[in-house]
């Protein structure tokens, strides 16, 4: 379905992705994984065409999509939940939700209407009317799968979305994401919830320092200790840090 190919970027000068060859197929869901700062998030955020690699290339459905505008990339069906959700928070929950199907003029078929999502997020039905800065962490969140759906997408990039969250809101984010893929939506996971992770991941992949450094399927990922411990487990500073917060 996507494939990246010897994809790097930068920010600004900095050069923060060194050649990351990944793919997805059809159905999956695939997960990014990897320490603060290992690159994920400008991994997706390249995918999205919020950053332009200067090498490689983004293919989607065996159509090259790196330099594309973001809303050009949107409108072939890939839809991105940002880290902060970046819902409008001055507009009510059924006016996020409609603002994303403006200017959209994909091929697929309307499938994701606001009653729909309602049934799907019932707690977001309770809370129509109710501007997105009086909602909870775990209600924006929602919000912003939602939001994400309207837009009828065939790949859902979403980046850290349990992050922040109650255990029993995490439980149900993991329902959501089954119940979208059931509906036949790809899924691009960067999470460090790694429960969650194994819970409804096909593959993993795991970066360090802007490059892929393992990727197997769920089954090897979880035999391979190793892998967590070397790439995955806090380093004594970031464990210092969270213990000061």
């Amino acid at each position: 379905m996507m494939k990246l190919e010897n994809v790097h970027s930068y920010y600004r000068t900095s050069h923060i992705l060194h050649g990351i060859d990944l793919s997805i197929e059809e159905g999956e869901v695939v997960t990014l994984l990897g320490r603060n700062g290992a690159g994920k998030t400008t991994t997706i955020r390249t995918i999205m065409g919020l950053l332009t690699p200067k090498q490689g290339q983004i293919i989607f459905r065996g159509e090259v999509i790196s330099g594309h505008k973001p809303f050009q990339i949107a409108r072939k069906g890939i839809a991105y939940v940002p880290e902060e959700r970046a819902i409008f928070v001055h507009l009510s929950v059924v006016e996020n939700l409609k603002i994303a199907q403006v200017g959209m003029h994909n091929n697929l078929k309307g499938t994701w209407t606001v009653e729909r999502i309602f049934e799907k997020f019932p707690r977001l039905a309770e809370r129509k009317t109710h501007r997105g800065a009086n909602l909870s962490g775990g209600e924006q969140q929602m919000l912003a799968i939602a939001r994400a759906l309207m837009s009828e997408p065939a790949l859902l990039l979403m980046d850290e979305a349990s992050e922040g969250l109650a255990p029993i809101i995490v439980e149900q984010l993991q329902k959501i994401t089954r119940e979208i893929v059931a509906e036949g939506i790809t899924v691009l996971l960067v999470e460090q919830n790694l429960d969650m992770c194994t819970a409804l991941a096909n593959r993993h992949y795991v970066m360090d320092q802007g490059r892929i450094v393992y990727c197997g399927t769920n089954e090897e990922f979880i035999a391979n200790e190793e892998v967590r411990d070397r790439y995955l487990t806090l380093s004594s500073v970031e464990r210092t840090l969270e213990a000061e917060e």
